[in-house]
């Protein structure tokens, strides 16, 4: 069994910057492909990153490609995702997630964090 924990949202305002984090609770980190999702009220779950489990190859959500950056740190089992230029349509609350694959369906993924609340405020 994988937890994940994220942490790093908050209130920004527009225009600002975040950064996220999602610490894994395994040994076998390395093993697993990381993605990050989000919820907006009202809409469905979105994906918004995904990273190999070496890091060395992403993929982005056309709506935030170019802002938003996705990162890991096998050697402290977390993932991140560095968020520039906010927009308040970016507000949702945002989950990590590990699974085998570096895609951006959520069906691809066995592993889910609680969330982090995100607010971009005008």
């Amino acid at each position: 069994q994988v937890q994940l924990v994220e942490s790093g949202g908050g209130l920004v305002q527009a225009g600002g910057s975040l950064r996220l984090s999602c610490t894994a609770s395994t040994r076998t980190f390395a093993n697993f492909a990381m993605a990050w999702f989000r919820t907006a009220p009202g809409k469905e779950r979105e994906s918004v990153a995904a990273i190999t489990w070496s890091g060395g190859s992403t993929y982005y959500a056309d709506s935030v490609r170019g802002r938003f950056t996705i990162s890991r740190d096998n050697a402290k089992n977390t993932v991140y995702l560095q968020m520039n230029s906010l927009k308040p349509e970016d507000t949702a609350v945002y989950y990590c997630a590990a699974g085998p694959f570096a895609r951006l369906g959520a069906g691809e993924y066995d592993y889910w964090g609680q969330g982090t609340q995100v607010t971009v405020s005008s």
